[in-house]
């Protein structure tokens, strides 16, 4: 009879544990079917929207789960600490932009998928080659002497050129980035100079006067010394400039003061120009000479030189010196 007992005892101890085994796994079950999953819109403060799928409720926990971490500047509706709305969305913007939520406006610009992939656009490079002007530079010499001033162009100005190679960046075909790699010069500026000098005026008397690299003559003695200039050279202005400049050279220098102190003296001495030797130059006054060879004569006498010798020859009978308009210039030993 006692082990019938037991035995009993020993039934009954099972059927209750059973029975609170399978409430318990019941509850367990119960609790894993009441547990639903929802589907949570997230809009960016940059207007991008993205879809998640969720069991929890928390707005915090939901974007802990979404990998979601918000700036300093950066504010969410609902708050951290509150439970999702019924509207399921989740809405990230700045502080600035937080409006109360009956002032919400019923329609909400978002950025586009296209748009917003434009920021983040590839970088492209291209090396590029351009030639670029470099501007001249205007020089003034001031000679004058007191009295009427006047400018007069001795050199006009020229433009040079360089090549200049770039390194660009583009994205979205627009250029964000020019970086110069290297620069060569192709073509050097020619400066223009501009002299400041007096107004030469016309003399009555024959005397000449000397200041600051500039003689000045009668109109009669201008003539004269443009008619001895075209009856040496008149082939172009550097072969009449060169004449011009040889006699100038001579009254500027000590060796040959003795033949004159001024260039119509030096193109008067006996035996050196075409002047004491024949008569030809007699048929070229009266302006019979070309605008070229009178320019020459003006330019040199406001000092302007192309050679710093001292004599010539033709050069068809000297060989010798260096051939500026059909002279060969040189100085003598």
């Amino acid at each position: 009879m006692k082990k019938d007992g037991k035995a009993s005892i020993s039934l009954i101890k099972f059927v209750v544990i059973s029975i609170i085994l399978f409430i318990v796994f019941s509850g367990i079950g119960v609790m894993a079917v009441n547990t639903s999953l929802s589907n949570v819109k997230i809009v960016l403060a940059n207007g991008y929207e993205m879809d998640t799928v969720t069991a929890k409720t928390k707005v915090a926990d939901i974007l802990n789960d979404a990998h979601i971490t918000l700036t300093e500047e950066e504010k969410v509706v609902p708050g951290l600490e509150e439970e999702i709305s019924d509207n399921k969305t989740i809405k990230i913007t700045k502080q600035e932009e937080i409006l109360p939520e009956e002032v919400q406006p019923a329609e909400e610009n978002t950025v586009s998928m296209d748009e917003l992939l434009k920021e983040y656009a590839p970088i492209t490079e291209k090396i590029i080659t351009e030639q670029i002007e470099i501007p001249f530079e205007t020089i003034t010499k001031d000679i004058s002497d007191g009295g009427n001033k006047q400018n007069k162009v001795i050199q006009e100005g020229q433009n040079g050129l360089k090549e200049v190679t770039y390194q660009v960046k583009y994205q979205n075909d627009v250029e964000i980035e020019r970086i110069e790699l290297s620069s060569t010069v192709i073509k050097e500026p020619v400066n223009k100079i501009v002299q400041i000098q007096t107004q030469v005026t016309s003399r009555a008397s024959t005397a000449v006067s000397y200041g600051n690299g500039r003689w000045s003559y009668s109109a009669k003695e201008l003539d004269l010394l443009c008619a001895i200039t075209a009856q040496e050279c008149s082939s172009s202005y550097e072969g009449a400039l060169a004449v011009i400049t040889c006699a100038c050279n001579r009254a500027e220098s000590s060796k040959w003061r003795s033949k004159g102190t001024d260039p119509l003296s030096q193109y008067k001495a006996k035996g050196q120009f075409c002047y004491s030797i024949d008569s030809n130059w007699k048929k070229r006054l009266n302006g019979n000479y070309t605008a070229a060879v009178k320019q020459a004569v003006l330019d040199a006498l406001n000092g302007k030189r192309n050679h710093n010798y001292l004599s010539f020859r033709s050069a068809r009978s000297y060989s010798g010196g260096v051939n500026i308009g059909g002279n060969a210039y040189f100085n003598p030993m």
